[in-house]
């Protein structure tokens, strides 16, 4: 039986960003199904009192620095987003939304805002940026949009930020492989060391 990766994630980390461009491959090469887990990483931070790590002075530069060697050595563009922090909760919605209504467009959609992020740039803090984003991405605005305020859509993602939580998700990326958890996108080699 083949093993999963349960990647819980939110778009506003650029750590998660750069875990997102790695997990497919590795995935495919160990023969193990990726299983993407929307969460609101505000949620979880709020939960469990810890916070991203900008907000300390000494670490912030320091991170913003390590962000750039990692794209640079899995070869992937990235830009700090001039934007962040990006509030998420619309967008997490929207992703929801789109994993539990058109999972046939779900990869392209989170692709879509991923790039806009942490390759463009973009302020999708300002809703007709957004908007324009997902028109260049051959998306609806307006359907999204409907779904950001789906019960279904709002109770799934509260329920899955939840059980994160409940399993001991403290922030983004965070990966489990069966019951353990890896989390940090600079945690990949110990994901395919589970995986193997």
């Amino acid at each position: 039986m083949s093993k999963s990766v349960e990647f819980f994630f939110d778009l506003g980390s650029p750590t998660t960003y750069l875990a997102y461009t790695q997990l497919p491959t590795l995935c495919a090469q160990t023969n193990s199904q990726l299983i993407y887990r929307p969460m609101l990483l505000g949620g979880v931070f709020k939960a469990t009192g810890n916070a991203s790590p900008v907000t300390v002075p000494a670490k912030g530069p320091y991170l913003f620095k390590d962000l750039n060697r990692f794209a640079n050595r899995y070869g992937v563009d990235f830009k700090l987003n001039p934007h962040f922090p990006i509030n998420t909760l619309l967008l997490m919605r929207a992703v929801t939304g789109m994993q539990l209504h058109h999972p046939e467009r779900f990869e392209a959609f989170i692709d879509c805002l991923f790039r806009a992020l942490w390759v463009d740039g973009r302020n999708l803090n300002d809703s007709a940026t957004v908007a324009e984003v997902l028109n260049q991405g051959h998306f609806d605005p307006d359907h999204v949009l409907a779904l950001t305020s789906n019960e279904q859509v709002k109770e799934s993602l509260k329920i899955t930020t939840e059980e994160a939580i409940k399993r001991g998700v403290f922030g983004a990326p965070s990966m489990f492989v069966g019951d353990e958890l890896f989390f940090g996108q600079d945690r990949l080699d110990f994901v395919r060391e589970a995986l193997g």
